[in-house]
């Protein structure tokens, strides 16, 4: 029964990561700049990959398995938000600007324009 109990559990997080994963991809394919895109696949992808992975150690029970699922998290933690901050980088040395409107330079110029 326990052992039912604790598959359903990972099952779930496994379905709910699987279903953040799908949402970050639509995000890559469907926000406008590459800052937001960043965004898109460094939070959302990393965490359904974290819940995948926690429902995949959840399955597997305490073994080798579950030590080796510990080391790909601890990685995808660490590798994630560096290469999301190098692609940032690379953008902005090359003059890629955000699309949409600056709300802070444009409530700025309206007070000096007064």
């Amino acid at each position: 029964m326990f052992d039912q109990i604790l598959m359903m559990i990972a099952l779930g997080f496994v379905a709910l990561g699987t279903l953040l994963v799908i949402i970050g991809a639509f995000g890559l394919i469907r926000l406008p700049d590459v800052y937001s895109r960043i965004h898109a696949a460094g939070v959302v992808d990393t965490g359904g990959a974290a819940l995948i992975l926690l429902g995949l150690c959840l399955y597997s029970g305490w073994n080798l398995v579950t030590v080796k699922l510990v080391v790909i998290g601890v990685f995808l933690v660490f590798t994630s938000p560096i290469s999301g901050h190098a692609i940032a980088l690379v953008a902005h040395d090359r003059n890629i600007d955000p699309e949409g409107v600056d709300e802070t330079r444009s409530s700025s110029s309206k007070k000096t324009e007064k």
